[in-house]
């Protein structure tokens, strides 16, 4: 395995996640009938990032501040997107943002299985328990589909 290529992948991810919990603070702060359950779901995804971070110093792979700054100014162009789109508080906003926290969930399950896929190889990789992190990913991504279905009925029905 090229541990150029592990960190590369490890540091994608790593940004992929922080964005992830951006959106979440986002969603939490525009969303009061959710609150209690996006807290509960950042609790859950900070501790994947926990994961991922003490693996990569288990890796000796250092964060990437390249892949931190694109991560800061790809947050920036999806919120002034989301501003044009629609209102603070809107339910077209609402429902982006939703499916932007989606496909942030599926990235970290796609990261446990291919994680797990690759600790059959190399023990390095085998102290993690991967099929229990993308387990919880697909518990989180079953939450967050709910909501999100919830928010298109209430942002694409035309009233």
């Amino acid at each position: 395995m090229s541990k150029e290529h592990l960190g590369t992948y490890l540091n994608d991810h790593l940004a992929g996640v922080s964005l992830t919990l951006e959106i979440l603070d986002h969603l939490a702060s525009e969303t009061s009938d959710l609150s209690f359950a996006l807290s509960t779901l950042r609790v859950e995804i900070e501790a994947d990032r926990q994961q991922l971070v003490t693996l990569m110093a288990l890796l000796h792979i250092p964060e990437s501040r390249v892949r931190k700054a694109g991560n800061w100014l790809a947050e920036q162009l999806s919120e002034a997107k989301l501003e044009l789109d629609d209102d603070e508080n809107g339910p077209l906003r609402r429902l982006e943002r939703l499916e932007t926290l989606a496909v942030g969930i599926d990235g970290n399950v796609a990261l446990w299985r291919a994680l797990n896929a690759a600790a059959a190889s190399d023990k390095q990789l085998g102290s993690v328990d991967y099929e229990l992190l993308a387990k919880r990913g697909e518990e989180q991504r079953t939450r967050v589909e709910a909501w999100r279905l919830e928010s298109a009925r209430a942002a694409l029905i035309s009233t």
